[in-house]
């Protein structure tokens, strides 16, 4: 009797382990969740599209990189997906590149999307206010330039709660009720004084992890006589390294020595010395790309044409 006592005792206690031991392995999130990944997978069928985001990368500048797109064609749709990737700990958070991160607050919503004749209308959940004072700039930099990168998207306007968004919640600067590109990003002040002022935009080099992005800089000065192409183009070769971290591949010693503008094209005239190679007719990619974003971020045009010395090297058809 009492040996079977004992051996019930022993045949109960294995028992209990064994179930222990299955709940402890058993991926309970996965179980618990289950519904909540066939929706999203349901709602957000990734292409092998890459589309243009603008994040904070690891300077705190804001950046442009890519992520993947959703399998959507209206300008609305993109924006709406585009929104999850600006959002900390949205849907498309587990997309973003490494060295890059979202800034919107966590837990904002977007109530609502309207885009009318190229002004994009968002409604965000209150939570938007809650950025911290260094990044609310940055904040709306990182939207404006993001949703402006989708055809059809010209400028924003920022509601919240319905009301609109016109001072930033910390510092309490006025907002413009359309923001556009005239909004600037990454802005450097090189004024000396409040009378003739202008602003271009620069994109530059940065590199995280042997791989390369590119980085806007929106500079104030006092000029009423700006030439913009030209001044890019200086830029670009007197500041082999801006800020220590940011580059330009252009050699010092390039020239441009002339430029036309048709219809929407822009063809940019060079020296030699633009060439990676003077032997040969390349020019790196890495020059082509910074001198077309930058030269496309001022005036509207689907077209870059590189020549040297008034022969055509390259033709960079703008997305």
């Amino acid at each position: 009797m009492l040996k079977r006592m004992i051996l019930k005792k022993i045949t109960i206690t294995a028992l209990t382990l064994f179930i222990l031991l299955l709940i402890y392995l058993m991926p309970t999130n996965k179980i618990n969740n289950r519904n909540l990944d066939v929706k999203q997978n349901l709602e957000y069928t990734y292409t092998n599209d890459l589309e243009t985001i603008y994040l904070l990368d690891y300077n705190d500048y804001v950046a442009r990189t890519f992520i993947k797109g959703c399998s959507c064609s209206s300008a609305v749709d993109k924006a709406s997906d585009l929104l999850q990737g600006l959002i900390v700990e949205g849907k498309k958070n587990n997309i973003i590149p490494n060295g890059f991160k979202a800034i919107i607050p966590s837990g904002t919503r977007v109530l609502a999307l309207n885009l009318d004749k190229g002004v994009l209308t968002i409604d965000f959940s209150k939570e938007i206010l809650e950025i911290n004072k260094k990044y609310e700039e940055k904040m709306l930099e990182s939207l404006i330039y993001t949703l402006t990168s989708i055809n059809g998207i010209d400028s924003v306007k920022i509601l919240v709660e319905g009301e609109e968004l016109k001072q930033l919640p910390n510092s309490n600067k006025q907002l413009p009720s359309l923001l556009d590109r005239d909004y600037g990003i990454n802005k450097v002040y090189n004024l000396t004084g409040t009378n003739n002022i202008d602003s271009y935009t620069v994109f530059y080099v940065n590199e995280f992890n042997d791989n390369y992005y590119y980085v806007p800089v929106t500079k104030y000065i006092n000029n009423d006589k700006l030439d913009k192409i030209k001044i890019i183009i200086e830029e670009l070769t007197s500041n082999p390294v801006y800020e220590s971290n940011l580059m330009s591949f252009l050699n010092v010693n390039t020239k441009l020595l002339d430029y036309e503008i048709k219809d929407d094209v822009i063809k940019l005239n060079f020296n030699n010395l633009i060439l990676s190679d003077i032997t040969g007719n390349s020019i790196l990619e890495e020059v082509i790309y910074t001198i077309s974003l930058s030269v496309s971020n001022e005036i509207d045009v689907k077209e870059v044409i590189f020549m040297v010395e008034n022969e055509e090297i390259y033709k960079k058809v703008l997305e």
